[in-house]
């Protein structure tokens, strides 16, 4: 089970003597011995809303990079939360992957030196990639009720993961949802060969949402200038500048906006 602890400081002295505090529930947490890292990863999964209500239904799953308690699981949760109760958004498995090296796991090579000073390692997210796809992926489907259908949300380093992954093994996920990727990263050589990869995969059916902010240095407007020019006529993509937002801020209005654009229900209204 996923719990929350309740904070003792928050009720009065006789409710903690005669009323104790009981954990917070809202999902699961499960730990996976990988064999290709070679160390334990914390997965934390939110079922959606009807979820238990509706044991015969399957749904599909979003995997969120950056996936602990302390990163960005709590409010994609409250966001999946409210967005499946209001009617703007279609169900989804929550699967928030908890970091141990997140600069590792999150950037390709590189050959720029001073992206290698950021941490000790880079360079792994081949290794993560792989992770996810033979030993996350399978074991997600053997516990839950899920569809073939899975998308992937990620800001920052982990925006630039879920552009590297579309461009390199675009057919692990259906959607790619990156705010504020950091696609700097080696120089820019990601978007330099976006156009290229694009063109090689003419029968790509795909979805793809790219949301920057106002100091991310115009390396988003780059990749969607790839995309409008050389996305295949399967993929569905859209950029959101928010010209409001910084690089701190845009998670969370980002990721609102994109999952009511991206996974609106059939027939639903615009809000």
């Amino acid at each position: 089970m996923l719990l929350i602890g309740l904070l003792g400081g928050c009720a009065s002295p006789s409710a903690r003597v005669g009323n104790p505090a009981l954990p917070l529930v809202i999902g699961d947490t499960l730990t996976i011995d990988s064999a290709g890292l070679g160390e334990i990863r914390r997965i934390n999964v939110y079922p959606p809303p009807g979820y238990a209500e509706s044991p015969d239904a399957s749904f599909p799953v979003l995997y969120l990079p950056d996936g602990g308690l302390a990163e960005d699981f709590l409010h994609v949760a409250g966001l999946v939360q409210v967005s499946v109760g209001n009617g703007t958004m279609r169900p989804f498995l929550l699967v928030g992957i908890e970091n141990t090296q997140r600069r590792r796991d999150m950037t390709g090579p590189t050959g720029n030196a001073q992206d290698r000073t950021i941490a000790p390692l880079v360079g792994g997210s081949a290794g993560f990639r792989a992770f996810i796809r033979d030993e996350l992926m399978p074991e997600i489907r053997r516990r839950y009720r899920t569809t073939d259908e899975t998308a992937i949300v990620g800001e920052s380093l982990a925006g630039l993961f879920v552009v590297e992954t579309f461009l390199l093994e675009p057919e692990l996920f259906d959607t790619y949802i990156a705010i504020d990727p950091s696609v700097w990263w080696n120089d820019g050589k990601l978007i330099d060969a976006a156009a290229e990869r694009l063109r090689a995969r003419p029968g790509l059916a795909k979805t793809v949402y790219l949301a920057n902010g106002m100091d991310e240095g115009g390396v988003t407007e780059r990749l969607a200038k790839a995309l409008a020019a050389s996305a295949p006529p399967g993929v569905r993509w859209h950029h959101q500048p928010m010209s409001a937002e910084t690089h701190a801020t845009i998670y969370h209005p980002a990721a609102l906006l994109a999952f009511r654009t991206v996974f609106k229900p059939q027939g639903g209204a615009d809000h």
